[in-house]
């Protein structure tokens, strides 16, 4: 079910993410379903998503979470209420022991920096892993590739050898980004060609992000019958899943609402009350053209409009899409599908209002969640 177009956005203040409840729990209810037909464990990726004031909500299907952060950390102690599956690029002498107070299990991202920390972590009862790099990916942006030729992140087997450091017990990979299960079966071939005389002696193998099992299409029945065949090949592990985009997946929208129409060259831009480079970082980045209800792509006899953001940066501006009526000023535009990878990558650049955020009941009842105010932009300054 998809409520996105069914409800009237004139009633939300502009501009403002709104988040439905429902389509919340319907993701919730199939990631919970995969977690217990498949015997795995499947947490929830803050970098994804962070809105802590709807985790009553998720708790009621999926209890833990990972951090890649102290603040991270720090939220799934204090809000999620269970301690955190942590792995950061790299950990600061500074911040280490209150990211260790806060998790259950710490994947470290080199050899030298487990050398460090590692005795710290296990001192304190932690699970100790390490992350891998398998140097295989099926992500074509290199923004989001974390294993192409000179990455940072994870250990490539030549440099692991063929003894692990006492004391870990885990295997981390992140290869995937809203991939399919297909994708997660040839990287599994890939790590146990490569790293597969390790994972009889560990206890945990986490399979990192970007399983996308909410998306429409996806293979959930084949990613189930995977995990359950690769843990029948290596019953001692623990399997453990660690989505982002999947948990938010289609369940909320960016309202906006036409400020202006400027026309140059005989290209229309509609001005907006967001910007993509602050508020949607992803359609520039990636970069992709998000969906915004009621339009389609250009058509050659209806009114066609780019969407111009409001920052002063000169490429903050994404299109074009047609409509079947011209754009005035004063109408909404609502962009689908910007819950995951956007309030927890929004900037205040330029000084510009930041959307509020709201959660739309199942009953029907809109919460505004948070208000943005000058103070907000004030004080992360000063």
């Amino acid at each position: 079910m998809n409520t996105f177009t069914s409800f009237d956005y004139t009633q939300i203040p502009s501009p403002c993410y709104v988040m439905e409840e429902t389509l919340l729990r319907r993701n919730l209810a199939l990631i919970k379903s995969v977690k217990e037909r498949a015997n795995v464990e499947i947490i929830l990726a803050f970098k994804s998503f962070a809105l802590w004031k709807t985790f009553p909500i998720i708790r009621e299907y999926i209890p833990y979470s990972t951090a890649s952060s102290l603040s991270e950390a720090r939220l799934a102690y204090e809000e999620m209420g269970s301690k955190a599956h942590t792995y950061a690029p790299v950990y600061t002498d500074q911040e280490f022991a209150t990211i260790a107070a806060c998790s259950s299990h710490i994947t470290f991202n080199s050899l030298a920096q487990y050398a460090k920390f590692g005795a710290a972590a296990r001192a304190q009862g932690i699970s100790c892993g390490l992350r891998i790099n398998p140097e295989f990916s099926v992500v074509e942006t290199d923004l989001y590739n974390p294993c192409a030729p000179g990455s940072r992140l994870g250990i490539i087997a030549n440099e692991l050898g063929t003894q692990l450091p006492d004391g870990i017990e885990g295997l981390h990979f992140h290869t995937l980004c809203e991939s399919t299960s297909y994708d997660l079966e040839q990287t599994l071939q890939v790590v146990e060609q490569r790293f597969g005389h390790f994972l009889p002696q560990i206890k945990w193998l986490n399979m990192g992000g970007g399983h996308l099992m909410t998306k429409a299409g996806y293979d959930t029945e084949h990613l189930i019958q995977l995990l359950r065949t690769f843990n029948s090949r290596y019953p001692n592990l623990q399997l453990i899943l660690e989505p982002g985009s999947a948990f938010t997946w289609r369940t909320g929208v960016l309202v906006s609402t036409v400020q202006d129409i400027v026309e140059n060259h005989g290209i229309k831009t509609a001005m907006l009350d967001v910007s993509f480079a602050c508020h949607m970082p992803d359609c520039l980045e990636m970069p992709y053209k998000p969906a915004i209800i009621g339009a389609t792509d250009e058509l050659p006899d209806k009114p066609t409009y780019r969407m111009g953001g409001n920052s002063c940066l000169s490429g903050d501006v994404v299109g074009s899409w047609s409509f079947d009526q011209p754009l005035r000023i004063g109408d909404r535009v609502v962009f689908e599908d910007m819950i995951h990878y956007t309030t927890v990558k929004t900037t205040q650049f330029n000084g510009i209002s930041h959307p509020a955020i709201a959660l739309r009941h199942t009953d029907g009842r809109v919460e505004l969640l948070r208000e943005y105010s000058y103070n907000d932009y004030k004080h992360r300054i000063d």
